[in-house]
């Protein structure tokens, strides 16, 4: 599809892994200017080459974390020679703890609620200006169908998802008159099938663990209430079926879409 995102400058937090990267490669392809956000250096090195290879006009990338509140200006920043922010992606995400609310750490619920929420608020903060100036720009922003069904075990994580798909619904109403168009997806499970594709730190990378941890303890209820089925014969997505959404939401075929979250979940929520 020829989304004409040539010459826009797109900013994509969470780029060097999973859906971020395919989203990066995406935008790559229809030979937009990137600025690509994530924690792993070595990583990013080798998504600014793919992007490159794959039709980007520019690209760069900024080693941040993006629950550091300094890291927005970091990079607006490094986007300011390129160009004005034309979109962004607010891709950061992930789970710091998974189990019933009943046993969990207070201490982490902020951690899930800024990893997943904060990020979205100080970055969406920091373009807004320049497009309010511009009187142009497009924000996508990656919630999660735990939002929508909230995720068992996993309650503080589909709380501060929901968070974004009201912030997106609320951010629309807000930035419409200014030109300004704010979307979400919300995906079900998404694992890409090619190990290079998870950078250290993200929750899929061997090294993580997140998800077999405590596995052996659940009950046959547990893992009754955690199942979802999708009805179209597999059990995942893959980032390349979330990036294509993005990637249309950003661009001009989607001029009169906004407000709206959009489930790519394969009928899991049927």
């Amino acid at each position: 599809m020829n989304l004409d995102l040539s010459g826009r400058l797109a900013v994509i937090t969470g780029a060097t892994a999973n859906i971020g990267r395919a989203i990066a490669l995406e935008f790559a392809a229809e030979g937009a200017d990137l600025v690509l956000v994530g924690r792993d250096e070595e990583a990013g090195a080798g998504l600014v080459e793919a992007c490159l290879s794959s039709g980007a006009g520019r690209a760069v990338f900024v080693a941040a974390d993006m629950r550091d509140p300094a890291s927005p200006s970091k990079v607006c920043a490094a986007a300011a020679p390129i160009g004005p922010v034309d979109v962004l992606v607010n891709n950061v995400g992930g789970n710091v703890d998974q189990g019933l609310f009943t046993d969990s750490d207070p201490d982490l619920w902020m951690a899930d609620i800024d990893l997943n929420f904060g990020t979205v608020l100080r970055m969406t903060h920091a373009v807004l200006p320049g497009m309010i100036a511009r009187k142009a720009g497009a924000i996508v922003n990656v919630g999660s169908t735990a939002a929508l069904v909230g995720d068992y075990m996993l309650p503080v994580y589909s709380a501060a998802k929901g968070a974004v798909h009201s912030f997106t619904a609320v951010l629309a109403k807000e930035v419409g008159r200014h030109g300004i168009r704010v979307n979400a997806i919300a995906p079900y499970a998404t694992i890409a099938s090619d190990p290079a594709a998870f950078s250290r730190g993200s929750r899929f990378h061997p090294e993580s663990g997140l998800f077999s941890r405590g596995g052996e303890a659940l009950s046959e209820e547990d893992k009754a209430l955690r199942l979802r089925r999708t009805v179209v014969g597999r059990p995942f997505a893959v980032p390349e079926e979330m990036a294509g959404m993005v990637a249309f939401l950003a661009s001009g075929r989607a001029s009169f879409i906004t407000g709206q979250i959009y489930p790519i979940d394969g009928g899991a929520l049927l």
